[in-house]
């Protein structure tokens, strides 16, 4: 066998690689297609994983249609006016589990787009210890495989955005505020659409590293946070609006359980947020808290419900598992006395199966797991994990 510089490929093998090599790329240009979807049909997909919020639903569904269907006209013949269509970033307020961040993870996937989640809190200003704001298009890049193309048509969900509010709310920082307002200033070119130069390894830690150059232009940012205390924000601008001017049956059409479908850009503006930034996320949407009726039907219902994975989970194991309806309603009373929202039906329902999940796999006798009301508070009890959140 003759290898090394002596050795030759036939040509069959040659045209052999190169049918391989044309099938891969054709297969991953069709993995690049984005696949616009009507606002009805999105909203529709996105009922089937997430229970509620049809308002923010409603607003996500437009927003990333028209941000989309902005992208794919480019390569259409334009019209005589020419007229250039802008992207409109989003903000999603909420409290914490209410669904901000599925609903920005499941549009990707209907849309079949490079996705990825920043945390806010890491961020700091450049040059100071922390990350780089272009560290969020590292994590696309890599989602994309690198591919700088697919990458500038992707989505990034920036979380805990109300963790960089300025720390005197309206008033402008006196010191420097690397991780508040000096973040905000940071991220405005890469919201606005400018070309960024971004370190494929991330950061300065290999600052010989060549830099990859990627358009934001065409790159939708969601920017998601709590707003922890807006609502009172918002109750004040309310109330203060009402006195005197309006009528006192509108003003008793004003829900003070769900203050949160008022905001506006003049309350992100009062807690903290730069009026730069808000200008460059335009549409604004809030999610409801989840109801006991809500969470329940989080727990059941939608095609990833966690009753329904831990069924399947146990279903590999060759083990059917039963649950009493009252266990059901036990776990979201939990829920909501943690004040975890969504979240911590899987914290709680955790507490409830480890023994099991622990024990079955290795018992094949096991063939049925009824999980009762009694058997659910018990482990419950005993769980050091619930015990640790119910003092927090």
């Amino acid at each position: 066998m003759i290898g090394g510089l002596n050795g030759h490929i036939c040509d069959q093998c040659a045209a052999q690689a190169q049918r391989i090599v044309d099938e891969e790329l054709k297969h991953r240009a069709d993995d690049k297609k984005i696949q616009l979807v009507k606002p009805t049909e999105i909203k529709k997909m996105l009922d089937e994983h997430i229970i509620d919020q049809d308002e923010a639903k409603k607003v996500m569904s437009v927003a990333v249609y028209n941000h989309y269907k902005r992208i794919l006209q480019k390569g259409v013949k334009q019209e005589v006016d020419d007229v250039e269509l802008e992207k409109s970033n989003i903000v999603l307020v909420g409290e914490t589990g209410t669904g901000k961040t599925l609903l920005a993870q499941t549009i990707a996937k209907i849309l079949n787009v490079p996705f990825c989640i920043a945390d806010a809190t890491a961020f700091t200003e450049a040059g100071y210890v922390g990350e780089d704001v272009e560290n969020v298009l590292v994590r696309l890049l890599q989602v994309a495989n690198y591919d700088v193309t697919a990458a500038e048509k992707g989505i990034v969900f920036i979380d805990e955005i109300d963790k960089i509010a300025r720390k005197e709310g309206d008033s402008p920082s006196i010191t420097r505020d690397v991780g508040g307002e000096g973040v905000q200033q940071a991220l405005l070119k890469m919201l606005e659409g400018a070309t960024v130069n971004v370190p494929p390894q991330g950061g300065r830690k290999h600052p010989e590293q060549k830099m990859i150059s990627v358009n934001t232009k065409d790159i939708l940012f969601i920017c998601g946070g709590a707003f922890s205390g807006i609502d009172k924000k918002i109750a004040r601008r309310v109330q203060s609006h009402a006195m005197g001017y309006v009528n006192p049956t509108e003003q008793e059409d004003i829900d003070r359980n769900n203050l949160l479908q008022y905001i506006s850009p003049e309350d992100l503006k009062s807690f903290g947020l730069i009026p730069e930034l808000i200008g460059r996320i335009p549409v604004i949407t809030y999610l409801n808290p989840l109801s006991k009726e809500s969470l329940k039907l989080v727990l059941t219902e939608p095609k990833n419900a966690l009753i329904k994975q831990y069924n399947k989970l146990f279903r590999l194991d060759g083990v059917k598992l039963i649950w009493d309806k009252p266990v059901f309603d036990l776990v979201v009373e939990k829920a909501i006395e943690y004040k975890l929202g969504a979240r911590g039906l899987r914290a709680i329902c955790e507490a409830i199966l480890t023994d099991a999940m622990f024990e079955t796999p290795a018992n094949a006798d096991i063939k049925e797991l009824h999980i009762t009301l009694s058997y659910a508070k018990e482990k419950m009890q005993r769980s050091a994990a619930l015990n640790r959140l119910k003092v927090a």
